[in-house]
């Protein structure tokens, strides 16, 4: 069974964009708009990993870092962010990402992420 991958952003062109990169190494994905999404499908079960945008509305990604962890502490979690990796560690305070993407999303970056972490 393939691993399942929540891409969360409210960019669907990003989140598509996502989701196609992760099929190309076998991975399933199931994509969320925003933070509250996200956590009813989690709730569900089943995933792997969660993979987020910094910004979004209503709930950041480090917001629903610091939701996701609470609850389900051993699921990795990525930031997918424009902003440089200091200033996110910055911002993310006790609670870390265990992963950190940067825009624009490279091939390389997401097989060497997902596989280390998967």
């Amino acid at each position: 069974m393939a691993k399942r991958v929540l891409i969360v952003d409210d960019n669907p062109n990003m989140s598509t964009l996502l989701s196609e990169m992760l099929e190309v190494f076998d991975y399933e994905s199931v994509r969320a708009d925003d933070g509250d999404k996200a956590l009813a499908e989690l709730g569900k079960g089943g995933f792997s990993m969660v993979i987020t945008d910094m910004r979004m509305p209503n709930m950041s990604g480090l917001e629903l870092l610091r939701e996701v962890k609470a609850k389900y502490p051993r699921l990795p979690v990525v930031l997918i962010s424009g902003y440089s990796v200091s200033e996110i560690e910055r911002q993310s305070g006790d609670v870390k990402p265990d992963g950190i993407l940067g825009k624009p999303l490279m091939m390389s970056d997401i097989e060497r992420l997902v596989n280390s972490l998967l």
